[in-house]
């Protein structure tokens, strides 16, 4: 089984990622890093003392991409002050393109923990952004309304849990430039109650015209997804294509085969999947020359001391 899932970042907008250390005095060009911004566990200072830190050390006028990490120093706290932050001090970066919120991983907080807000505010404010990723869950809060972003080239929400308010919300923006999109859809447990008309538009491919990726991920429907997609005229302008982490069985894969080809695809991303071996077998050689990235099948499971429990089947992320 290969793992995919939540993880740190440790490249982003094509840069390597920085946590500056204020002991050591180093700092690096303003504009050769992503700088990862996190508050250290048990310590004082809160997220504030570090923004501010940052402002007055580093040129943020040639910073280029932001990553921001755990935001609290003891117990969780909301992210919208954070949020605040940024907002209230866009005109410091004019030069931001790249912006990561909420890179947290388990062993620091689960993503169905993490308190988000209505993120729109961000994008509002920094109209030249072209790479935004946001975590958290729609259970905790996160959010986002319609807005015309004419920069944006990719987003991507990372969630154990999406509302169908925000896949509603992306589906009805104007985004001109986008070229990925990226939508882990969770599981219903933690606030994943998107639908399939809920990402219609974008399906219908007449929404994002430069869109060249599209992941429809981590979903607990994945094989209506893929039923979906086997009709779906965006599919004829995508490069590459991600049904992955969710819970694709035989029945998604069947609909793989009996839709329109995919062939044309440099990659389809299949990883955590429940296929068998003959049906992933005839879907890489349905997909040819296009790369099927699949790994092993995961494992359906059932509670080994009840006789009586169904097998069930997980996404990558949920909690």
């Amino acid at each position: 089984m290969t793992y995919i899932g939540i993880q740190h970042v440790d490249r982003f907008h094509g840069l390597p990622v920085h946590t500056p250390a204020p002991s050591t005095g180093f700092l690096p060009a303003a504009d050769s890093v992503a700088w990862r911004l996190e508050c250290d566990y048990g310590e004082d200072r809160d997220f504030a003392d570090w923004w501010q830190e940052f402002l007055d050390t580093v040129d943020t006028a040639r910073v280029r991409a932001l990553v921001i990490g755990p935001w609290w120093n003891g117990e969780y706290t909301p992210f919208a002050p954070v949020m605040e932050l940024i907002v209230a001090h866009a005109d410091r970066f004019p030069a931001l393109r790249g912006l990561f919120l909420a890179d947290v991983v388990g062993e620091e907080c689960e993503v169905s923990w993490l308190r988000m807000c209505d993120i729109t505010p961000v994008l509002e404010a920094l109209p030249l952004l072209e790479e935004f990723a946001v975590r958290g869950c729609g259970r905790e809060g996160l959010g986002l309304r319609p807005l015309r972003h004419t920069a944006l080239k990719s987003l991507r929400f990372e969630s154990g849990g999406l509302p169908g308010g925000l896949v509603r919300a992306v589906a009805a923006s104007e985004l001109p430039a986008l070229e990925r999109l990226d939508l882990w859809f969770g599981s219903s447990w933690y606030g994943g109650d998107a639908t399939l008309d809920d990402i219609g538009p974008v399906l219908s491919g007449g929404v994002f015209p430069r869109l060249r990726h599209l992941g429809l991920q981590n979903s607990e429907i994945q094989d209506e997804i893929a039923a979906a997609v086997g009709s779906a005229p965006v599919v004829a302008q995508l490069e590459t294509l991600a049904l992955s982490m969710g819970t694709l069985s035989d029945t998604g894969g069947e609909a793989l085969l009996n839709g329109q080809p995919l062939s044309h695809l440099s990659t389809l991303d299949l990883r955590h999947h429940y296929l068998t071996e003959p049906v992933l077998d005839r879907v890489r050689a349905a997909c040819a020359p296009a790369v099927v990235e699949a790994g092993e099948a995961e494992e359906d499971y059932a509670d080994p001391d009840d006789e009586d429990d169904e097998p069930e089947r997980y996404v990558a992320v949920s909690e």
